[in-house]
């Protein structure tokens, strides 16, 4: 009978250990937790099972516990999904029943990501991306302004469609440039100071450079119009950064075609993009083949983030630096990553 420490399940496949914890981070852990797992390979269903009824929490990619499950595992007290999304493999009713915190790991993703949004930003604003090729054919523009595609960051007008924490994130690392800031987020009662609440036509109307950061979920599927994409600004630009569920992709390809807007994308409806995709050869278009997030090191706020909360929960502290599920949220949550999945996506974030 286990009576130290809280035991810590750790079955983080299709993560990698090192990719969510530096080593400081995770010995802290091992001193607050007795943690069984860790392996860079799944873990097997009969071991999961016996660990769960000791289990105080369990950290998974992919959570996968049903009503019976739950109801065996009497002292958890936390789940966290460390994939970057909630999945159906988890029984998120019994959970909030019983008590049991239910943590996205979504908010650790936030600085590399903000990070790649700030750049993909400025090469649409600046042309990098376009005068690049255009240099290999001899059709550069030496010393000279580009058409009305091209805009400084300084003091424009950018827009975010959700104000979550990329959002936040990336107008935090705009401040320099001292933009006027607006958002479309319906789910926030209020906004920070500095933060100009608009309609979502208005956003789109009035905003030079748009940034797309809604988390999919039930309600917003193909938010983003074609009517909307139309109203915006000639030579204006649109990130998305979140997922293609959020917008209509085609019709922001085209825009870009046409030479309307530049679109910079770091995701598409289905993953991998097919060889013969014409999205990879479409005019004033920057793509990203889902890297925001994926360079050495980005994930581990992840690991940093799971030691500050599974921390606060053993000492009755209420803050939280993952993001908490709610009822009201999360079957819609849950429907809209079952829709990516189906059309595609690529199984990391």
């Amino acid at each position: 009978m286990r009576v130290s420490k809280p035991l810590l399940v750790l079955d983080q496949h299709f993560r990698t250990l090192d990719e969510l914890f530096d080593a400081e981070t995770f010995r802290a852990l091992g001193a607050l937790c007795d943690i069984e797992g860790g392996e860079n390979a799944p873990m097997a269903r009969a071991r999961l099972s016996s660990l769960m009824k000791d289990a105080t929490f369990l950290v998974a990619a992919r959570p996968a516990l049903s009503a019976d499950d739950i109801a065996q595992a009497p002292h958890l007290r936390a789940v966290v999904e460390v994939s970057g999304a909630f999945h159906g493999e988890l029984d998120y009713q019994a959970c909030l029943d019983r008590g049991i915190e239910i943590l996205s790991c979504a908010p650790g993703f936030r600085f590399a990501v903000a990070e790649m949004g700030l750049a993909m930003l400025l090469g649409a604003g600046r042309g990098l991306v376009a005068e690049h090729e255009a240099l290999r054919t001899g059709e550069e523009r030496w010393l000279d302004d580009r058409p009305a595609s091209d805009f400084t960051l300084f003091s424009q007008r950018i827009g975010f469609v959700g104000y979550g924490n990329i959002a936040r994130e990336m107008h935090r690392l705009l401040a320099p440039f001292d933009p006027q800031i607006c958002a479309f987020d319906p789910w926030l009662d209020r906004f920070p100071d500095g933060v100009t609440r608009l309609s979502l036509a208005d956003l789109f109307r009035t905003c030079r450079a748009i940034v797309v950061t809604a988390v999919p979920s039930g309600d917003n599927k193909g938010l983003v119009d074609a009517g909307l994409i139309d109203a915006m600004p000639p030579g204006a630009a649109m990130v998305l950064l979140s997922r293609a569920h959020v917008i209509d992709f085609n019709a922001a390809v085209a825009a870009a075609r046409a030479g309307r807007i530049t679109f910079a994308t770091d995701v598409f409806p289905t993953e991998p993009v097919l060889p013969d995709d014409p999205v990879r050869a479409a005019a004033n278009l920057i793509l990203s083949p889902h890297r925001a997030a994926a360079v050495r090191g980005g994930r581990r706020a992840i690991g940093r983030f799971i030691l500050h909360d599974l921390r606060a929960i053993l000492s009755g502290a209420p803050e939280r630096t993952l993001t908490k599920a709610d009822a009201q949220r999360v079957a819609g949550l849950v429907q809209a990553q079952s829709d990516i999945e189906r059309a595609g996506r690529l199984p990391n974030t």
